[in-house]
């Protein structure tokens, strides 16, 4: 397994990882998170696999992605420059629903930036989204 030193990081600090299936590819995409960003990504898996112990994982697309089912995804996230992106693929189905929109109407996002107190709304989220259809992709 390559070091974080070894990955590329993309536009926005973005660790470019091969796709796969499992929790091996999601923690090596975690390990290559730059900064502070590394601490946020461990706090979303730790989470998700809390909350989910029989969770897939999988990186596609250069970004972690969480489902009850193979391909059958409810969250993802992504690096950017400033923040860490969260797509919740049914999250207006949501309450509250994530703050941030998309042009795809039941898509809704969730910004961390460095220093924010997600984890309790977060966590409340991921149950919610783990119990709605996932999205096949």
């Amino acid at each position: 397994m390559a070091g974080p030193e070894q990955v590329k990081l993309l536009s926005g600090g973005n660790p470019q990882i091969p796709k796969g299936y499992g929790p091996e590819p999601v923690a090596r995409y975690i390990a290559a998170m730059p900064g502070w960003k590394q601490g946020v990504g461990r706090r979303i898996d730790d989470i998700v696999t809390a909350a989910l112990p029989e969770v897939e994982k999988a990186v596609k697309w250069n970004s972690p992605f969480y489902g009850v089912e193979r391909d059958l995804w409810f969250l993802s996230f992504h690096c950017f420059t400033k923040y860490v992106k969260v797509t919740f693929f049914r999250g207006s189905s949501l309450d509250p629903m994530p703050p941030g929109t998309s042009k795809y109407p039941e898509v809704r996002y969730l910004d961390i930036r460095d220093g924010d107190d997600f984890e309790a709304q977060f966590a409340d989220w991921v149950g919610q989204a783990a119990r709605l259809p996932g999205e096949k992709m």
